[in-house]
């Protein structure tokens, strides 16, 4: 009588089944044979009363079923490996599943590339990067890291800020050349303004202090958006003033397609944060990643800052 599949290796074997994409890829990855592969999802299923997969001559899809079964199967995994970590060597190579969450615009720039080297340097890390307008509820349990503008006000999660940012209006120089330079806040609302409708902030509503003094300032315009990248785009082709992260636009403004205006006015921060639930936070493939943000914005920086030191000890 042959010994049960213990549940971890069940899991294992179906994420690598489907990350090959077939059953011969899986057969040769595992070193055995396709029919040893076959034999063993229909056992699978059998046992659990589901059907996990679609089955073509050459690809396999996920059922419904398959993607509860692979979602929860690589989160336990993980676990596992955190675990496994923790009590082995602080030092082990970091591995396993690592799901990030970003903004869309700042995500492609910025994330994706960065994620593309952290590969390069972990390679037993499978990362997921997961782009969304808004960062995802905590409920959800949707990421491991996510990156985004501003400090969560929520104590579930750890917050480490990985790099300073500020908001600054500008436009096109031919944009500014035809309707003027605001000289003061009030003058934006004569402006038209182009609109970018994410997160929880006010729409239309642009906030500016100088020392004691503040501002706010009702602003409209033609256009609006919910993606802060065909925004840029309409700045750019001078469709209006924009208030937008210096990350977003810096090099933009060293070119001289853009054009600062009210320099001397701040605006709201949007400093970068790296911000991760509390369960997580001794993962290594967590550490590792968020080290590994950290060091490459602080190499970046538009604004040539230092940011705070960070302390994994807290």
């Amino acid at each position: 009588m042959s010994t049960p599949v213990t549940a971890p290796s069940e899991m294992a074997f179906f994420s690598v089944l489907v990350r090959a994409g077939s059953f011969s890829a899986a057969a040769r990855e595992l070193n055995v044979t396709t029919a040893a592969v076959s034999k063993r999802m229909s056992q699978m299923e059998a046992r659990l009363g589901a059907r996990l997969l679609h089955r073509t001559t050459r690809r396999v899809g996920l059922t419904p079923e398959g993607e509860m079964y692979l979602a929860n199967a690589r989160r336990i995994l993980a676990e596992i490996d955190d675990m496994e970590q923790m009590i082995t060597s602080a030092g082990t190579a970091p591995k396993g599943l690592l799901r990030v969450n970003a903004t869309l615009g700042f995500g492609r720039s910025h994330i994706a590339p960065l994620v593309s080297d952290f590969s390069k340097r972990y390679p037993e890390v499978e990362t997921q990067l997961q782009l969304t307008v808004n960062p995802p509820m905590l409920t959800e349990d949707a990421y491991d890291v996510c990156i985004r503008f501003g400090e969560p006000p929520d104590a579930r999660v750890i917050a480490r800020r990985i790099a300073s940012n500020r908001r600054v209006i500008c436009g096109a120089p031919a944009y500014l050349d035809q309707y003027g330079t605001p000289r003061v806040p009030n003058d934006l609302s004569k402006h038209n303004c182009i609109g970018i409708r994410q997160g929880e902030e006010g729409y239309g509503i642009w906030h500016l202090t100088w020392g004691q003094r503040t501002e706010t300032v009702k602003v409209r315009g033609a256009l609006s958006t919910n993606d802060g990248e065909i925004a840029v785009n309409w700045a750019l082709e001078g469709h209006g003033l924009l208030m937008r992260a210096e990350w977003d636009i810096a090099k933009y403004l060293q070119s001289g397609r853009l054009r600062q205006v009210l320099p001397n006015w701040q605006t709201p921060p949007a400093d970068i944060y790296a911000v991760f639930p509390y369960q997580v936070q001794t993962a290594a493939r967590v550490r590792a990643f968020v080290d590994f943000v950290a060091a490459a914005f602080s190499a970046s920086t538009p604004l040539g800052e230092e940011v705070a030191k960070w302390s994994w000890n807290r």
